[in-house]
């Protein structure tokens, strides 16, 4: 169900909720699929009987409306895939977090000058102290040897002795690394919190013309092993771009850096391109 806190003018709304919304704001009547999502909305008052808008909707419409930058946050975990964002509009920069398991995504306003900072908590990027480099910081392998790694993982079933038993015999028969630097996979995957990868997009110019801009950045969160950003498959990927064949590259990146490469995927004033 829908909600909100108009104390500090967040909202929870699930993807069927922001479609109403977008039907409304267009000055259509939502097809009958969203019905049950638009009885929600009037429900808890965020839409009237006639299909206007709450005066509270004002700023997060107006950003979604006509959005200067969109971040997309995707994080994977062990409850599987979570999507976040931002949404930096003219006037307001609106932050999204979806939660596992959960429809809903929690939609709040926050101060721009937070929003690098905003980025890191989604990934729960932490910069802690400097830590050095391992002695093997590149793995150049297939993503067909971490799709291997990642099936026996699950076969394991939660042993963690089995695991990295059948994990090893996985890697050795798929991934082409030699002995040291299939030992240093073999504890990143084991030892893997999250992947993540954000990507921003923003109307800008290549070449003179109008141009849609893209920026990404994707990492790995292997906890005491620290932080390892995926060169490849390039950022962004494209649906079936990738195959087992593709090669894959992680490369150790001291958390000081990976928050560098957070605060160089947003683009300057100068990039953007006001029509307003």
């Amino acid at each position: 169900m829908p909600s909100y806190d108009s104390s500090r003018a967040r909202f929870r709304l699930a993807d069927r909720h922001m479609a109403v919304f977008a039907r409304l704001m267009d000055g259509e009547t939502p097809p009958e699929e969203l019905w049950d999502a638009l009885t929600e909305l009037q429900r808890i008052g965020l839409v009237g009987e006639e299909g206007e808008l709450a005066p509270l909707l004002r700023d997060l419409l107006g950003a979604l409306s006509d959005p200067m930058v969109l971040i997309q946050v995707e994080v994977t975990g062990e409850h599987g895939p979570v999507n976040h964002g931002v949404v930096v509009g003219r006037d307001v920069v609106i932050s999204h977090d979806g939660w596992p398991g959960e429809e809903e995504s929690e939609y709040v306003s926050i101060e721009p000058n937070t929003l690098v900072w905003e980025l890191a908590r989604k990934v729960n990027l932490h910069r802690g102290e400097p830590m050095e480099a391992p002695a093997i910081a590149r793995i150049e392998t297939t993503m067909g040897a971490l799709d291997a790694a990642f099936v026996a993982l699950g076969e394991a079933g939660g042993d963690e002795v089995v695991a990295r038993e059948m994990t090893r015999r996985a890697l050795v028969e798929a991934s082409g690394l030699e002995a040291a630097a299939l030992d240093q996979f073999l504890e990143l995957v084991i030892a893997l919190n999250s992947t993540w990868r954000i990507t921003t997009a923003w109307d800008g110019k290549h070449e003179g013309e109008r141009a849609a801009m893209i920026r990404a950045l994707a990492a790995w969160d292997c906890g005491p092993h620290g932080y390892w950003t995926r060169e490849k498959p390039e950022e962004p990927i494209m649906p079936g771009q990738v195959t087992p064949e593709s090669p894959l590259q992680l490369t150790w990146t001291s958390p000081g850096d990976v928050w560098d490469k957070v605060t160089d995927l947003l683009p300057d004033r100068d990039d953007l391109i006001d029509e307003a």
